[in-house]
């Protein structure tokens, strides 16, 4: 199966998605988060480095819960930026 390229639009949302990520955990270790949110810390890296720019709703919600965040936040900070 091919996957259909990212556009930049969704590359640069992925990109926010992570700077959102690695500023709410702060202090805290990958390990950590990635152990509370049950995903592998190059996973966690993958996603706050924007490796991994589309990462799985899921993955998303657990990740939130882990750093105490709700998802109407992270829709609004990973919105597309008004041209």
């Amino acid at each position: 199966m091919v996957r259909t390229p990212l556009t930049p639009e969704e590359r640069e949302r992925g990109e926010r998605l992570g700077r959102l990520l690695r500023e709410a955990r702060g202090g805290r270790s990958m390990t950590d988060v990635a152990a509370h949110a049950g995903i592998s810390p190059e996973t966690l890296r993958k996603i706050e480095t924007g490796r991994a720019p589309t990462p799985a709703f899921f993955t998303v919600a657990a990740l939130a819960d882990a750093l105490g965040l709700s998802m109407d936040q992270l829709v609004v900070r990973c919105a597309p930026l008004a041209a």
